[in-house]
Protein backbone atom coordinates (compact mmCIF):
# COMPACT_ATOMS: atom_id res chain seq x y z
CA UNK A 1 0.00 0.00 0.00
CA UNK A 2 1.49 3.27 -0.92
CA UNK A 3 1.51 5.67 1.52
CA UNK A 4 -1.16 8.32 0.29
CA UNK A 5 -3.18 5.03 0.72
CA UNK A 6 -2.25 4.59 4.32
CA UNK A 7 -2.88 7.82 4.95
CA UNK A 8 -6.35 7.86 3.47
CA UNK A 9 -7.07 4.51 5.67
CA UNK A 10 -5.75 6.31 8.69
CA UNK A 11 -8.34 9.14 7.66
CA UNK A 12 -11.11 7.30 7.11
CA UNK A 13 -10.54 5.75 10.48
CA UNK A 14 -9.87 8.90 12.22
CA UNK A 15 -13.63 10.27 10.73
CA UNK A 16 -15.97 7.26 10.51
CA UNK A 17 -14.63 4.70 13.12
CA UNK A 18 -13.77 1.24 11.65
CA UNK A 19 -12.21 0.48 8.35
CA UNK A 20 -12.81 1.30 4.78
CA UNK A 21 -13.96 -1.65 1.92
CA UNK A 22 -12.33 -0.15 -0.46
CA UNK A 23 -9.16 2.26 -0.91
CA UNK A 24 -8.48 2.94 -4.35
CA UNK A 25 -5.80 5.68 -6.27
CA UNK A 26 -5.33 7.77 -9.08
CA UNK A 27 -1.93 9.16 -10.24
CA UNK A 28 -1.26 12.88 -10.92
CA UNK A 29 0.45 13.74 -14.51
CA UNK A 30 2.89 15.48 -16.60
CA UNK A 31 2.18 16.22 -20.00
CA UNK A 32 5.67 15.52 -22.11
CA UNK A 33 4.01 17.39 -24.64
CA UNK A 34 1.10 18.42 -26.62
CA UNK A 35 -0.48 21.32 -24.44
CA UNK A 36 -3.84 22.64 -25.02
CA UNK A 37 -4.45 20.05 -27.63
CA UNK A 38 -7.10 17.89 -26.29
CA UNK A 39 -10.01 20.27 -26.73
CA UNK A 40 -8.49 20.93 -30.07
CA UNK A 41 -8.96 17.41 -31.00
CA UNK A 42 -5.68 16.83 -31.62
CA UNK A 43 -2.67 14.52 -29.81
CA UNK A 44 -0.72 14.33 -26.72
CA UNK A 45 1.97 12.63 -24.78
CA UNK A 46 1.49 12.65 -21.04
CA UNK A 47 2.67 10.46 -18.26
CA UNK A 48 0.52 9.32 -14.86
CA UNK A 49 3.47 10.54 -11.77
CA UNK A 50 3.90 9.12 -8.62
CA UNK A 51 2.18 11.36 -7.15
CA UNK A 52 -1.27 10.12 -5.79
CA UNK A 53 -4.56 10.49 -4.79
CA UNK A 54 -5.95 8.21 -2.86
CA UNK A 55 -9.68 7.21 -1.97
CA UNK A 56 -11.39 5.17 0.88
CA UNK A 57 -14.69 4.47 0.93
CA UNK A 58 -17.59 2.06 2.63
CA UNK A 59 -21.25 1.96 2.22
CA UNK A 60 -22.62 3.44 5.22
CA UNK A 61 -26.41 2.85 6.26
CA UNK A 62 -29.16 4.92 5.85
CA UNK A 63 -29.99 7.58 3.48
CA UNK A 64 -28.46 8.19 0.19
CA UNK A 65 -25.97 11.03 1.79
CA UNK A 66 -22.32 10.90 1.89
CA UNK A 67 -20.08 11.92 4.35
CA UNK A 68 -16.54 13.09 3.00
CA UNK A 69 -13.58 13.93 4.46
CA UNK A 70 -10.20 15.48 2.99
CA UNK A 71 -6.50 15.07 4.86
CA UNK A 72 -8.63 13.71 8.35
CA UNK A 73 -8.48 17.71 9.09
CA UNK A 74 -11.31 20.21 8.40
CA UNK A 75 -14.22 18.13 9.45
CA UNK A 76 -17.02 16.02 7.21
CA UNK A 77 -19.02 18.05 4.57
CA UNK A 78 -22.01 15.98 3.55
CA UNK A 79 -23.36 15.36 0.26
CA UNK A 80 -27.22 14.73 -0.32
CA UNK A 81 -27.55 12.23 -3.63
CA UNK A 82 -30.60 14.36 -4.57
CA UNK A 83 -29.42 17.99 -4.29
CA UNK A 84 -25.83 17.54 -5.58
CA UNK A 85 -24.53 21.40 -5.63
CA UNK A 86 -21.45 23.13 -7.50
CA UNK A 87 -19.42 24.32 -3.86
CA UNK A 88 -17.19 25.45 -5.35
CA UNK A 89 -15.07 23.68 -2.76
CA UNK A 90 -12.61 20.30 -3.29
CA UNK A 91 -16.29 18.27 -3.04
CA UNK A 92 -17.27 19.35 -6.47
CA UNK A 93 -14.90 17.34 -7.76
CA UNK A 94 -16.73 13.68 -6.65
CA UNK A 95 -19.90 15.39 -6.01
CA UNK A 96 -19.73 15.45 -10.32
CA UNK A 97 -18.68 11.80 -10.12
CA UNK A 98 -21.64 11.02 -8.67
CA UNK A 99 -23.98 13.29 -10.19
CA UNK A 100 -22.72 11.56 -13.76
CA UNK A 101 -23.31 7.82 -12.10
CA UNK A 102 -26.87 8.62 -10.95
CA UNK A 103 -27.73 10.18 -14.03
CA UNK A 104 -26.33 7.16 -15.81
CA UNK A 105 -29.44 5.64 -13.62
CA UNK A 106 -27.32 3.93 -11.09
CA UNK A 107 -28.55 3.41 -7.59
CA UNK A 108 -25.21 4.51 -5.71
CA UNK A 109 -25.92 4.30 -1.55
CA UNK A 110 -24.96 6.36 0.52
CA UNK A 111 -20.81 6.33 1.26
CA UNK A 112 -18.42 7.38 3.85
CA UNK A 113 -15.23 9.01 2.12
CA UNK A 114 -11.67 9.68 3.33
CA UNK A 115 -9.30 11.24 0.64
CA UNK A 116 -5.69 11.80 0.96
CA UNK A 117 -3.13 13.41 -1.54
CA UNK A 118 0.21 14.57 -2.28
CA UNK A 119 -0.73 15.84 -5.97
CA UNK A 120 -0.30 19.65 -5.13
CA UNK A 121 -3.44 21.42 -5.89
CA UNK A 122 -3.54 24.19 -8.24
CA UNK A 123 0.30 23.42 -10.03
CA UNK A 124 -0.43 22.12 -13.15
CA UNK A 125 -0.28 18.19 -12.59
CA UNK A 126 -4.15 17.74 -12.34
CA UNK A 127 -5.36 16.97 -8.96
CA UNK A 128 -8.70 17.91 -9.83
CA UNK A 129 -8.67 14.49 -12.00
CA UNK A 130 -7.21 12.32 -9.76
CA UNK A 131 -9.29 12.88 -7.49
CA UNK A 132 -11.99 12.36 -10.23
CA UNK A 133 -10.92 9.04 -11.33
CA UNK A 134 -9.59 7.86 -7.81
CA UNK A 135 -13.24 8.23 -6.38
CA UNK A 136 -15.22 7.11 -9.42
CA UNK A 137 -12.94 4.29 -9.24
CA UNK A 138 -13.56 3.40 -5.72
CA UNK A 139 -16.89 3.91 -6.06
CA UNK A 140 -17.17 1.22 -9.17
CA UNK A 141 -14.98 -1.18 -7.27
CA UNK A 142 -17.21 -1.04 -4.29
CA UNK A 143 -20.35 -1.60 -5.88
CA UNK A 144 -19.00 -4.04 -8.03
CA UNK A 145 -19.77 -2.16 -11.28
CA UNK A 146 -17.85 -2.67 -14.50
CA UNK A 147 -15.14 -0.62 -15.22
CA UNK A 148 -13.99 0.70 -18.54
CA UNK A 149 -10.64 3.10 -18.17
CA UNK A 150 -11.34 4.91 -21.00
CA UNK A 151 -15.08 5.13 -20.57
CA UNK A 152 -14.51 5.90 -16.74
CA UNK A 153 -11.96 8.86 -17.28
CA UNK A 154 -14.26 10.19 -20.31
CA UNK A 155 -17.17 10.09 -17.57
CA UNK A 156 -14.74 12.24 -15.27
CA UNK A 157 -14.20 14.73 -17.65
CA UNK A 158 -17.67 14.72 -18.22
CA UNK A 159 -18.36 15.65 -14.26
CA UNK A 160 -15.69 18.30 -14.69
CA UNK A 161 -17.26 20.18 -17.63
CA UNK A 162 -21.06 19.41 -16.52
CA UNK A 163 -20.70 19.82 -12.84
CA UNK A 164 -17.78 21.82 -11.58
CA UNK A 165 -17.81 24.03 -14.85
CA UNK A 166 -14.59 23.90 -16.31
CA UNK A 167 -14.74 23.07 -19.88
CA UNK A 168 -11.72 20.95 -20.23
CA UNK A 169 -10.47 18.26 -22.55
CA UNK A 170 -9.56 14.41 -21.57
CA UNK A 171 -5.92 14.42 -21.30
CA UNK A 172 -5.83 14.37 -17.32
CA UNK A 173 -8.65 12.31 -16.40
CA UNK A 174 -6.94 9.47 -19.32
CA UNK A 175 -3.85 10.03 -17.73
CA UNK A 176 -4.90 9.01 -14.03
CA UNK A 177 -6.77 6.57 -15.16
CA UNK A 178 -4.69 4.45 -18.20
CA UNK A 179 -1.27 5.24 -16.66
CA UNK A 180 1.62 2.77 -17.60
CA UNK A 181 5.15 2.34 -15.96
CA UNK A 182 7.61 2.61 -17.69
CA UNK A 183 4.97 4.01 -20.64
CA UNK A 184 4.05 7.78 -22.25
CA UNK A 185 0.26 7.67 -23.20
CA UNK A 186 -0.05 8.89 -27.02
CA UNK A 187 -3.02 10.36 -26.98
CA UNK A 188 -5.69 11.06 -29.83
CA UNK A 189 -8.87 12.78 -28.73
CA UNK A 190 -11.25 12.73 -32.19
CA UNK A 191 -12.00 10.06 -31.94
CA UNK A 192 -10.63 9.17 -28.48
CA UNK A 193 -7.46 6.42 -28.63
CA UNK A 194 -4.94 5.65 -25.77
CA UNK A 195 -1.67 4.15 -26.78
CA UNK A 196 1.43 3.38 -24.61
CA UNK A 197 4.64 4.26 -25.87
CA UNK A 198 7.64 3.17 -24.62
CA UNK A 199 9.26 5.67 -21.66
CA UNK A 200 11.91 5.26 -19.58
CA UNK A 201 13.48 8.57 -18.67
CA UNK A 202 13.33 10.65 -15.61
CA UNK A 203 11.58 13.96 -15.77
CA UNK A 204 12.11 16.77 -13.62
CA UNK A 205 9.25 18.82 -12.49
CA UNK A 206 9.78 22.66 -11.37
CA UNK A 207 7.04 23.91 -9.42
CA UNK A 208 6.87 27.58 -9.25
CA UNK A 209 4.40 27.77 -6.59
CA UNK A 210 2.33 30.16 -8.46
CA UNK A 211 -0.91 28.76 -7.68
CA UNK A 212 -3.98 29.08 -10.69
CA UNK A 213 -7.28 27.78 -10.83
CA UNK A 214 -8.55 27.19 -14.69
CA UNK A 215 -11.88 28.90 -13.71
CA UNK A 216 -10.43 32.16 -12.81
CA UNK A 217 -7.19 31.70 -15.64
CA UNK A 218 -7.73 32.47 -19.45
CA UNK A 219 -8.78 28.70 -20.02
CA UNK A 220 -12.00 29.26 -21.14
CA UNK A 221 -11.37 31.68 -23.00
CA UNK A 222 -8.57 30.22 -25.29
CA UNK A 223 -11.02 27.48 -26.06
CA UNK A 224 -13.55 30.09 -27.80
CA UNK A 225 -10.70 31.57 -29.20
CA UNK A 226 -10.11 28.26 -30.83
CA UNK A 227 -13.71 27.48 -32.07
CA UNK A 228 -13.95 30.49 -33.01
CA UNK A 229 -10.73 29.68 -35.43
CA UNK A 230 -12.23 26.43 -36.48
CA UNK A 231 -15.18 27.71 -37.39
CA UNK A 232 -13.40 30.68 -39.88
CA UNK A 233 -11.45 27.59 -41.19
CA UNK A 234 -14.26 25.88 -41.92
CA UNK A 235 -16.18 29.04 -43.99
CA UNK A 236 -13.17 27.68 -46.52
CA UNK A 237 -12.27 24.14 -45.77
CA UNK A 238 -15.85 22.68 -44.25
CA UNK A 239 -14.28 18.97 -43.96
CA UNK A 240 -12.33 20.52 -41.30
CA UNK A 241 -13.28 18.45 -38.38
CA UNK A 242 -11.39 19.76 -35.41
CA UNK A 243 -8.38 22.36 -35.05
CA UNK A 244 -5.74 20.04 -34.99
CA UNK A 245 -6.62 17.95 -38.08
CA UNK A 246 -6.28 21.51 -40.11
CA UNK A 247 -3.25 22.54 -42.26
CA UNK A 248 -1.41 25.42 -41.31
CA UNK A 249 -2.04 26.69 -45.27
CA UNK A 250 -5.49 26.71 -43.81
CA UNK A 251 -4.88 28.34 -40.79
CA UNK A 252 -3.22 31.44 -42.74
CA UNK A 253 -5.69 31.46 -45.72
CA UNK A 254 -8.47 32.12 -43.21
CA UNK A 255 -10.43 34.86 -42.20
CA UNK A 256 -10.03 35.89 -38.80
CA UNK A 257 -8.31 37.76 -35.99
CA UNK A 258 -4.26 37.28 -35.33
CA UNK A 259 -4.81 35.98 -31.99
CA UNK A 260 -7.45 33.38 -32.83
CA UNK A 261 -4.60 32.81 -35.70
CA UNK A 262 -1.69 32.20 -33.12
CA UNK A 263 -4.06 29.90 -31.20
CA UNK A 264 -4.76 27.61 -34.34
CA UNK A 265 -0.79 28.16 -35.40
CA UNK A 266 -0.19 26.53 -32.05
CA UNK A 267 -2.60 23.86 -32.29
CA UNK A 268 -1.45 22.80 -35.64
CA UNK A 269 2.37 23.01 -34.96
CA UNK A 270 2.07 21.65 -31.47
CA UNK A 271 0.17 18.15 -32.69
CA UNK A 272 2.83 17.85 -35.02
CA UNK A 273 5.57 17.99 -32.53
CA UNK A 274 3.89 15.61 -30.44
CA UNK A 275 4.03 13.02 -33.51
CA UNK A 276 7.77 13.60 -33.97
CA UNK A 277 8.34 12.49 -30.37
CA UNK A 278 6.31 9.23 -31.04
CA UNK A 279 7.67 8.22 -33.52
CA UNK A 280 11.46 8.83 -31.96
CA UNK A 281 10.44 7.30 -28.83
CA UNK A 282 8.99 4.14 -30.60
CA UNK A 283 12.63 4.15 -32.31
CA UNK A 284 14.06 3.76 -28.74
CA UNK A 285 15.06 7.14 -29.02
CA UNK A 286 15.53 9.73 -26.09
CA UNK A 287 13.16 12.81 -26.33
CA UNK A 288 13.66 14.91 -28.64
CA UNK A 289 14.87 18.05 -25.81
CA UNK A 290 14.63 20.81 -28.78
CA UNK A 291 10.60 20.13 -29.18
CA UNK A 292 10.36 20.55 -25.29
CA UNK A 293 11.61 23.79 -26.25
CA UNK A 294 9.77 24.70 -29.50
CA UNK A 295 6.59 23.63 -27.58
CA UNK A 296 7.24 26.04 -24.58
CA UNK A 297 8.33 28.92 -27.00
CA UNK A 298 5.13 28.25 -28.90
CA UNK A 299 2.84 28.30 -25.58
CA UNK A 300 4.91 31.75 -24.22
CA UNK A 301 4.23 33.64 -27.87
CA UNK A 302 1.39 31.57 -30.18
CA UNK A 303 -0.58 30.63 -26.77
CA UNK A 304 0.07 33.17 -24.64
CA UNK A 305 -0.08 31.10 -21.32
CA UNK A 306 3.37 31.19 -19.92
CA UNK A 307 3.98 33.49 -16.69
CA UNK A 308 7.29 35.35 -15.84
CA UNK A 309 8.10 32.48 -13.31
CA UNK A 310 7.75 29.66 -15.79
CA UNK A 311 9.79 31.37 -18.83
CA UNK A 312 12.74 32.71 -15.76
CA UNK A 313 12.55 28.63 -15.05
CA UNK A 314 12.83 27.32 -18.65
CA UNK A 315 15.89 29.67 -19.64
CA UNK A 316 17.91 28.67 -16.66
CA UNK A 317 17.39 24.77 -16.83
CA UNK A 318 18.45 25.67 -20.62
CA UNK A 319 21.59 27.02 -19.36
CA UNK A 320 22.37 24.35 -17.08
CA UNK A 321 24.77 21.28 -18.63
CA UNK A 322 23.22 18.12 -19.52
CA UNK A 323 19.95 19.17 -19.82
CA UNK A 324 18.38 19.15 -23.31
CA UNK A 325 14.91 20.81 -23.31
CA UNK A 326 12.75 21.94 -20.84
CA UNK A 327 9.06 23.33 -21.09
CA UNK A 328 5.92 24.44 -18.98
CA UNK A 329 3.67 21.48 -18.46
CA UNK A 330 -0.36 21.70 -18.19
CA UNK A 331 -2.38 24.30 -18.94
CA UNK A 332 0.27 27.06 -17.90
CA UNK A 333 -0.37 30.44 -16.50
CA UNK A 334 1.27 29.16 -13.42
CA UNK A 335 2.07 25.88 -11.86
CA UNK A 336 5.01 23.81 -13.25
CA UNK A 337 7.72 23.58 -15.67
CA UNK A 338 9.51 19.90 -16.80
CA UNK A 339 13.33 19.27 -17.63
CA UNK A 340 14.56 16.82 -19.67
CA UNK A 341 18.23 15.46 -19.24
CA UNK A 342 20.33 12.15 -17.02
CA UNK A 343 19.01 11.85 -14.14
CA UNK A 344 22.67 13.32 -12.73
CA UNK A 345 21.83 16.90 -14.25
CA UNK A 346 18.33 16.69 -12.91
CA UNK A 347 19.63 16.42 -9.74
CA UNK A 348 22.19 19.11 -10.35
CA UNK A 349 19.64 21.64 -11.54
CA UNK A 350 17.40 20.71 -8.66
CA UNK A 351 19.68 21.40 -6.17
CA UNK A 352 20.64 24.90 -7.51
CA UNK A 353 17.72 26.10 -8.97
CA UNK A 354 15.53 26.61 -5.88
CA UNK A 355 17.98 29.60 -4.56
CA UNK A 356 18.73 31.18 -7.60
CA UNK A 357 14.76 31.08 -8.28
CA UNK A 358 13.81 32.47 -4.78
CA UNK A 359 16.23 35.49 -5.56
CA UNK A 360 14.90 36.28 -9.13
CA UNK A 361 11.76 35.30 -8.37
CA UNK A 362 10.96 36.40 -4.68
CA UNK A 363 9.85 32.75 -2.94
CA UNK A 364 10.55 29.27 -3.32
CA UNK A 365 9.72 26.53 -6.00
CA UNK A 366 9.39 23.13 -5.32
CA UNK A 367 11.13 20.02 -7.55
CA UNK A 368 10.28 16.45 -7.90
CA UNK A 369 12.33 13.61 -10.30
CA UNK A 370 9.08 11.90 -11.15
CA UNK A 371 9.19 8.79 -13.79
CA UNK A 372 6.58 7.07 -15.91
CA UNK A 373 3.69 5.31 -13.23
CA UNK A 374 0.51 3.46 -13.25
CA UNK A 375 -2.35 5.38 -13.50
CA UNK A 376 -5.85 4.16 -11.10
CA UNK A 377 -5.40 0.79 -9.32
CA UNK A 378 -6.48 -0.78 -6.00
CA UNK A 379 -4.58 -0.41 -3.04
CA UNK A 380 -4.10 -3.46 -0.35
Amino acid sequence: MSSVAADARRHFTKSFGGEPTVVASAAGRVNLIGEHVDYNGGVALPIAIQRRTAVAVRVRDGARVSRLNSGGTGGVLTLDHAALVRRRKWTDYPSGVLDQLIGAGLDVPGLDVAVASDVPSGSGLSSSAALEVAFDFAVRSLLGLSIDRVAMALECQQAERQFVGVPCGAMDQLSASCGQQGHALHMQFDPVNVRPVPFRESVLVIDTALSRSLRVSAYAERVAECASALEAIRRDAPEVSSLAVATMAQVDGAAMRDVERRRARHVVAECARVRQVVLALAAGEPFPGDLAVASHESLRDDYDCSSRELDWTVAYALRQPGIKGARLTGAGWGGCAIAFGEVSALQALAKSLPAEYEKAIGHAPHTWVVSADDGARMEG
